[in-house]
This record gives structure tokens, C-alpha cells and sequence, in this order.
């Protein structure tokens, strides 16, 4: 998979690119990940990449020229272009599987009081993370590419893949490790049985007890 993030702040990404399993799967080719400067399309001779709004109003708007140039000098006809916008549909797992399943992703950031309403139209999707507002779009364009890139084959173990979280919208179970006994707290008899049949049994029911109690809404 190839993911193309434009941002303002590319410094923002050296340590989400050189981490962890982000890093490792760069190492690996299994994605590739260019953090691309569009103030670099600016057709204005100081690079000047936003303005003030027509009607009036605070702050700053992002011009259309810059992005529409970036987009389409990297697009292709495999490409899905995603805008990080806090009017976006609410982000959740299921997005995160259909858009792994991409070659190549474009992902725009936004910034500033927000952006020419005509840089919607090369959107393909549009995605909040949340209903809060941030400086910009760079930290949930982060967010969206890991939950992609752990998805591609050879990323994760599958069996992690297949227990976690959101799975058949259910949570995921507790887990524990050694020591048995700690300050008091010990680890569920039935975990240590042996018994492979019981221990599954327990996981399910852990899931579905954790997900009544705190996410009900996904039960509906």
C-alpha cells in the first residue's frame, strides 16, 4: 500500500514514520508513506496557502489551488482520497478494514479555520475521528493510517488481528500475565486450567459483559 499525507507540518510525522510497527512495516515494504508539503503547489510567489474568508468571518481558509494541484499531480486511477474534517463521518473499525483493502490512499490535512468548500470535491471520503476540534488534521490522519497499515497482510499476527476490539462489535476480553499473584490481584483460575474449551467460553462472556457495560450502543 502507498499513503500520501499533505500537511503544512511534515515535521509532525518523522516520529509516526520511524517508530514502532510504523517503522516496521516501512522496513518490510508492506507500505510506503510520503508526507508531502503542499504549500510547495502554491501558485503565489511567498507560497501563501490560505486567505480570508469570503462574507466575512474569523481566521484563515485554506485556498483550492495548492490541493488541487498536490492531488492531482500524484493521483492515479488507484488512488482513494480521504479529508480529515471534524464534519467527516465518524470514524470506526469497519472504515479502517474496507479502506485497507486500497493501493493507495491520499490523505488531505487540514488547518487553519478550515478549507475552500469547493476542496471537497476531490474527496472520495470524508472522516472525523471524534467530535472534538483540533489545530489540524495531521495527528487524525496519523490515527487513520496506523489503524490501516496494522490491518495489511504481514503487519500483525492475524490471531491478534482477529481477537481485538470492535470484532463482531463486540470489545475485547481481559488479558493477563505473569506474575500469577500481584499486590493481591491474582490472575482468573480458569486462565491457568489448561482447559481450552472453558478459557474460551470466559473470553466470550468477558466480551460481551465488558461491551454491556461500557459500550451498550454497540450491542443495538
Amino acid at each position: 500500500m502507498r499513503i500520501d499525507i499533505l500537511t503544512l507540518f511534515p515535521g509532525m510525522f518523522q516520529g509516526f514514520i520511524n517508530e514502532s510497527i510504523i517503522k516496521r512495516a516501512i522496513n518490510k515494504g508492506l507500505v510506503t508513506i510520503n508526507v508531502i508539503d503542499f504549500r510547495e503547489y502554491s501558485e503565489l510567489n511567498n507560497k501563501q496557502v490560505d486567505d480570508t474568508p469570503y462574507g466575512g468571518g474569523g481566521g484563515m481558509v485554506l485556498r483550492c489551488e495548492p490541493l488541487f494541484k498536490a492531488v492531482e499531480s500524484i493521483k492515479t486511477t488507484d488512488s482513494k482520497v480521504i479529508l480529515m474534517t471534524p464534519d467527516g463521518y465518524q470514524y470506526k473499525q469497519s472504515m479502517a478494514v474496507d479502506l485497507s483493502k486500497f493501493k493507495h490512499l491520499i490523505i488531505i490535512c487540514g488547518h487553519y479555520e478550515g478549507f475552500d468548500e469547493r476542496i471537497r470535491t476531490l474527496a472520495d471520503y470524508e472522516i472525523s475521528i471524534g467530535d472534538y476540534i483540533l489545530t489540524g488534521g495531521e495527528l487524525a490522519s496519523m490515527v487513520v493510517s496506523d489503524s490501516i497499515i496494522r490491518l495489511l497482510d504481514g503487519v500483525i499476527n492475524k490471531v491478534s488481528l482477529d481477537s481485538e476490539s470492535f470484532n463482531d462489535n463486540l470489545l475485547d476480553y481481559p488479558v493477563y500475565t505473569k506474575p500469577q499473584v500481584f499486590r493481591g490481584l491474582e490472575v482468573p483460575e480458569v486462565l491457568i486450567s489448561g482447559d481450552h474449551a472453558k478459557i474460551k467460553a470466559w473470553q466470550e462472556n468477558k466480551r460481551i459483559e465488558r461491551t454491556k457495560e461500557r459500550r451498550p450502543d454497540l450491542l443495538k
